[in-house]
Formats: structure tokens, sequence, C-alpha cells
């Protein structure tokens, strides 16, 4: 447990930190698995708009920080290109 007063404000400052970044954290890896599910099934419409709902999570946690840029536009590289292969009718 914390003994100084800053300590323990530390402690709240980033617990309080936590549950705000596990929304847009939480929120983003649903709707890539939600995209990645569509792909997959070989739902062509579905599987574009659940892309772009992913790309869209992946921004917004990008761009509050809670992912970093990088990894962000990794994670959307490999939905979008594996949303082309099924588009243009091959396999991932």
């Amino acid at each position: 447990m914390a003994n100084t007063k800053s300590a323990m404000k530390r402690i709240r400052q980033n617990n309080k930190r936590r549950l705000h970044n596990r929304v847009f954290r939480g929120a983003a890896r649903t709707y890539v698995t939600k995209a990645r599910t569509a792909i997959e099934a070989g739902e062509v419409e579905a599987a574009r708009s659940a892309t772009l709902l992913a790309v869209k999570a992946l921004d917004k946690a990008a761009e509050k920080g809670i992912l970093h840029r990088n990894n962000a536009s990794r994670r959307k590289g490999k939905l979008m290109k594996s949303l082309a292969a099924l588009e243009k009718g091959g396999s991932k």
C-alpha cells in the first residue's frame, strides 16, 4: 500500500485512467473481432461495414493515445488486406 499522499493520488489517477482506457481498447477489440468474423464468413457487405467501424474505433483509440498509432495502423492494414482479398474473390 502507498505511504505518501502523492502515491495514493497516483493510484487513484491510474485506476481512473485504466477504466477510461478499457472502454476504447475493448471497443476496438470488439469491432476488429466482428470484422474478422464477417470476413471469414465471406459476407462482403457485412465485412465492409464491420471493417469501417473497426477502422474508426482503432483510429479513435490511437488518437487518444490508448493504442500506439503504428499499432493501430498495422491492425487496420491487416483488416483492409483481408477485406480486399475477400472482395477480389480470392482467399486470404
